[in-house]
């Protein structure tokens, strides 16, 4: 056990896989987590556990983790691992209980669905099943992506005609021939990959395919593939929104950065001619807002009129803070303003020796400036990359006027 208790505090924090093995080295459970050493380090809490729990622990003579980008994708490298090793005690195929499975049936169409039942009892029905997964949630939404990438049916009985789901592309129609036997084999294949946790053998398949495409100059069947492999992406890395996983990968392209945009923050100013002058910072987490990291800043150094210096004194403010803690730096910055805002940041950034990527946005023909580029780059309207950098802008812009008309407000009901 003493040997057991050093690796504790070598596991990793993120998210993944962990595998108990007994003292011949079989494995003998198998579990996911958000952080790997919190939740293994759990089962070894007396007071917190069970008599079945014991018994595991009890038996427990080494342990191994496989970390990944996302919960999502623990969960189905945790699935695929129940599957190929039969753990003795995983409750989920031990216990009387039922637990979700996802069935693709042994059709020439194939059926795929989540399904419930006791893995016990059960054991003679007619197709594939993968799980079972403990978060019944998690693996519906990782399969509604998943069918956004390789289409599949739902119906059952088979459909006689085409429904809804072949009109808003969930389904390509294998009922009235839409699509061939063949292709909707390829489809099934490339999700069996996803749900055996073969990530590696999927994208390089889907290369070999576009590359090809490519080849024969069939730009529009490889320019498909290349869709669907940001889309794997998007679930791998965590997003669960393959929408945020475009708008990131063209606006990642337009400005010339490599690294996902994970993290996005943006910083506004609001004053009323230089009075009450505030400063916003939001924080976007994988395109959503993540409002718990949101910041607030009155102006300190800076009297009357003058963006850029707010704009320095709040960035400065926030990134020294952020390197004393040792906090994640964001992947992004965008400023609200043109050129000369961005040079403020930057040169902020720059003094605290720092290494990161700001871009700044300007309201009136909604340019995009880097450090990098004299000229702005000018996105079209409608792009998805500079609608990701408009609706954080815009939020920035809404968190900071709230924060200035309630300072405003205060100052109005001092006077009276």
């Amino acid at each position: 056990m003493t040997d057991i208790k050093s690796k504790l505090r070598g596991l990793p924090t993120s998210s993944g896989v962990y595998l108990y093995k007994d003292a011949a080295g079989s494995v003998i459970y198998i579990g996911k987590a958000i952080n790997i050493r919190k939740r293994v380090e759990s089962y070894f809490r007396p007071n917190a556990r069970t008599l079945k729990t014991d018994r595991l622990v009890s038996n427990i003579a080494d342990i191994s983790t496989i970390q990944t980008a996302s919960e999502a994708e623990a969960l189905l490298l945790e699935a695929s691992l129940i599957k190929q090793y039969q753990p003795k005690y995983n409750v989920e195929l031990k216990d009387g209980k039922t637990y979700p499975f996802i069935q693709i049936t042994k059709e020439k169409f194939p059926l795929i669905s989540v399904i419930r039942f006791n893995a016990l009892k059960h054991k003679d029905i007619n197709a594939e099943l993968y799980g079972p997964y403990v978060n019944p949630t998690l693996i519906r939404e990782a399969l509604q992506i998943i069918r956004k990438i390789f289409p599949f049916r739902t119906c059952e009985p088979f459909a006689e005609k085409l429904c809804l789901y072949y009109d808003i592309g969930l389904c390509q129609g294998p009922c009235e021939g839409k699509i061939s036997s063949q292709d909707y084999a390829r489809n099934i294949r490339h999700i069996k990959f996803i749900l055996d946790g073969k990530k590696d053998h999927l994208y390089r398949n889907l290369r070999l395919e576009m590359e090809e495409l490519s080849r024969l100059k069939d730009f529009e069947g490889a320019a498909r593939l290349r869709d669907q492999i940001r889309a794997i992406g998007a679930l791998y890395s965590g997003t669960g929104d393959i929408n945020y996983f475009k708008e990131a990968e063209q606006l990642q392209r337009a400005i010339g950065l490599t690294a996902a945009l994970v993290r996005i923050e943006c910083f506004d100013i609001s004053n009323t001619m230089g009075q009450q002058s505030v400063g916003s910072m939001v924080s976007f987490l994988n395109g959503k807002p993540d409002k718990n990291n949101y910041r607030r800043f009155r102006i300190k150094t800076v009297e009357g009129i003058d963006d850029f210096k707010m704009i320095a004194e709040i960035v400065r403010r926030r990134y020294s803070r952020l390197q004393k803690e040792g906090g994640a730096f964001p992947d992004l910055i965008v400023i609200d303003g043109g050129k000369g805002q961005l040079a403020a940041a930057m040169q902020e950034v720059k003094k605290l020796n720092l290494s990161l990527n700001l871009v700044s946005l300007a309201k009136r023909e909604e340019e995009v400036f880097t450090p990098t580029k004299r000229l702005p780059i000018k996105m079209a309207h409608d792009s998805l990359g500079l609608q990701l950098l408009m609706r954080v802008r815009d939020e920035a812009h809404r968190f900071g006027l709230k924060y200035h008309t309630l300072l405003r407000a205060k100052k109005f009901l001092n006077k009276v």
